[in-house]
């Protein structure tokens, strides 16, 4: 917003830090609610069938297993925890001693080095500028041994087509450029950036800008039909939920001597249908309905209220502004339990282009509705990074037998905290560093998604702006054979058909390849894929009791360095 000048002319974050403290506490606390009666839906009924293996969560649940198993003395546990410890103390120092020996420890730029030997005229330092090189991070690695070999080959082949087929034959037609790093340096003047979103409208896009669309495209397409064809267990969750809420309502009326046969009707005990799943926790464990539904109303309020004085919103975009962070929440939970990479920017892209049409006859000004269609973005960014953290907890609490509505009143002390003190981050460093809100070349932090989120913003409010028409018609095509995969999946390869679906890409790896502006993450994964599928094969004894703690340690790792 302050990089594209909607905040005010001369305003600071400083200025506006109570405007962000609300939209924050919007934005977490909705997610929180909104999400609780998904639990079942995610965690219980469809885990198994859509393959939602949740990585880092699983990971987790194994270590706390692991640490409260070795405190009693098992043998195996402490063999787990040791090699945790291990995996740990390597992965940091790895990459502090790397810090000092990054082309050596760490990034392996194996087509500059060739470019190098071959006295500055070979033809790969035009490898090196789509991205492609090895980057020996743990953490990536640790992501691959988790999520297993069909997500890290999908994204691997979806990095292959971003970066190594599409991208260059863009460029090649013309129909996306590239921006020249060292234009003064003959030795280097065939090395170049195709990541750039600036000057959108003024000049030829980059690979990157066309192929977002694409990448959201698919994201949006694959998990909103995973979601559908999900009818039967979606509508038992929906019956299930009208139940209860109509019980409750009429052992509340009883209490105060009243009857309604209505509620009496639709609140009486039903007989479990044959798509229900048992739940392992009972009632009196499980997050009460009237916690999240007066919650979520609450939300809707202080949201209409504060989204129409402080950042002049109707009141029907805010709660379309909700439904679509609720929405996308589906696609960041369903991609970040496959991948462990949650594609919240995805999340925040697709609701910005439905806000943009939204407000496309609203007789906004160019900045009013860019202000709207970010503060959008960011709800369903939010709302979406709040529910993905408490399915995940979920997740773990179902693993290792953990109440919900311990964990539930967990994560909400938690995201209490975070409203105060995410903002409090945000305004200290952008004081520290004004570059990173001014908008100044010469920064310290790079802040690559927020080119993507003013990119996007500018496509759909700004009329010198547009998606380019191969990129949209090419994101249609794949978006609907996307969709018409999930349908094959889930139809016809059934019964004896079954085993063939693990041979069938995963679309929603693919597409994050797209969004992500390098093939590293990608070819990290793979790494790790790899080595556990070998490990597996060989040695399921040794991978049973090492495996998850190898991948535990180095995730592990890159969460202390998130922290």
């Amino acid at each position: 917003m302050y990089r594209l000048g909607v905040m005010g002319e001369g305003r600071s974050p400083r200025d506006d830090i109570g405007a962000i403290f609300t939209i924050t506490l919007v934005a977490s606390f909705i997610g929180l609610f909104y999400v609780t009666p998904l639990r079942r839906f995610f965690i219980v009924q469809v885990a198994r069938e859509l393959k939602l293996l949740f990585p880092t969560p699983t990971a987790v649940a194994l270590t706390i297993r692991s640490m409260h198993a070795g405190a009693a003395g098992s043998l195996e546990a402490m063999k787990k925890l040791k090699c945790l410890a291990i995996c740990f103390v390597t992965s940091m120092i790895h990459r502090v001693v790397s810090t000092y020996a990054i082309g050596i420890l760490y990034d392996w730029h194996i087509f500059t080095w060739f470019h190098i030997w071959s006295g500055y005229k070979s033809w790969a330092l035009n490898i090196e500028s789509w991205g492609w090189y090895f980057e020996w991070t743990p953490a990536f690695i640790g992501s691959g041994i988790l999520i297993g070999l069909n997500p890290a080959i999908s994204m691997f082949v979806g990095s292959l087509m971003a970066w190594g087929l599409i991208g260059p034959l863009l460029v090649h037609y013309g129909e996306c450029i590239g921006i020249q790093l060292a234009p003064d340096d003959p030795k280097w003047d065939s090395y170049y950036s195709f990541a750039s979103l600036k000057n959108l409208g003024k000049v030829t896009p980059s690979p990157r800008y066309w192929l977002l669309w694409p990448g959201v495209m698919v994201m949006v397409c694959s998990s909103m039909a995973e979601l559908f064809v999900q009818y039967k267990a979606i509508w038992a969750g929906v019956k299930s939920l009208w139940n209860h809420t109509c019980s409750g309502i009429n052992h509340a009326l009883e209490k105060r001597g009243k009857q309604s046969a209505f509620f009496a009707k639709h609140g009486a005990p039903r007989e479990k249908s044959e798509h229900a799943v048992e739940d392992p926790f009972p009632p009196e464990q499980q997050v009460k309905d009237w916690m999240w539904i007066v919650g979520l109303l609450a939300c809707l309020v202080a949201g209409i209220l504060i989204f129409h004085f402080q950042w002049e919103m109707n009141g029907g975009l805010t709660i379309l502004a909700i439904f679509l962070a609720f929405l996308f929440s589906f696609l960041a939970i369903q991609i970040g339990a496959v991948t462990d990479n949650t594609p919240l920017t995805a999340a925040a892209k697709a609701s910005q282009l439905i806000f943009g049409a939204a407000t496309s006859n609203g007789n906004y000004s160019v900045e009013h509705a860019q202000k709207l269609n970010l503060v959008a973005g960011a709800l369903a960014s939010g709302g979406a990074d709040t529910a993905t953290a408490l399915v995940s907890d979920f997740r773990t609490g179902f693993l290792i037998g953990t109440p919900p509505i311990k964990q539930w009143v967990a994560q909400a002390i938690g995201v209490f905290v975070s409203v105060w003190l995410g903002p409090g981050l945000f305004v200290l460093f952008t004081t520290a560093y004004p570059c990173i809100w001014n908008g100044d070349d010469h920064c310290a932090f790079s802040v690559p998604s927020v080119s993507a989120w003013a990119a996007v913003a500018q496509a759909v409010t700004d009329p010198n702006v547009s998606i380019p028409l191969s990129s949209g018609i090419f994101a249609i095509v794949m978006g609907v054979i996307s969709v018409i995969q999930v349908v094959v999946r889930h139809f016809y390869l059934v019964g004896e058909r079954e085993k063939y679906r693990e041979w069938l890409p995963n679309w929603g790896a693919i597409a994050l390849s797209w969004v992500i502006p390098a093939p590293v993450f990608a070819n990290a994964a793979l790494l790790g894929a790899i080595i556990a599928h070998f490990w597996r094969k060989y040695s399921m004894r040794t991978w049973e009791i090492y495996g998850y703690a190898v991948a535990a340690g180095e995730s592990l790792y890159f969460i202390t360095q998130l922290s």
